[in-house]
C-alpha cells in the first residue's frame, strides 16, 4: 500500500513548519523530534525546505500537536508515488520518443 503524500503550495511547507514549530512550543525544526517522531532529522530538513512531500499520517500527526485544523491549510493529497521517475522499458521509451 502506498501512503499518500501532501503537497502544498509553493513556500507554505516551510510556513507549516514554522507554525508547528510554534504550536508546540519548540525551540526549532529539530526539537519536533523530541515529541518520539521515528524520522530521521535530514529526512525533517527535506521535509521543512519542501525538497520533499510529507506522508499524510505524519502531516496529521504534527497538525495534532500543533493544535492546526489540517482542513483549514489549504493542501492537496497526492499519491505516494506522484513525480517518480517511469524507470525500465517504458522509460526508455518515453527518453527516446522525446529526443
Amino acid at each position: 500500500m502506498v501512503l499518500r503524500r501532501v503537497k502544498f503550495r509553493k513556500g507554505m511547507q516551510k510556513k507549516f513548519f514554522d507554525r508547528v514549530v510554534a504550536g508546540m512550543s519548540s525551540p526549532s525544526v529539530r526539537g519536533i523530534l523530541q515529541f518520539g517522531f521515528d524520522v530521521p532529522y535530514s529526512t525533517l530538513k527535506n521535509y521543512y525546505s519542501g525538497v520533499r512531500l510529507m506522508p499524510e499520517d505524519f502531516f496529521r500527526d504534527l497538525c495534532h500537536l500543533a493544535k492546526t485544523d489540517p482542513d483549514d491549510l489549504g493542501v492537496e493529497f497526492v499519491s505516494g508515488s506522484w513525480g517518480q521517475v517511469i524507470g525500465g522499458r517504458k522509460g526508455k521509451r518515453k527518453k527516446l520518443k522525446s529526443s
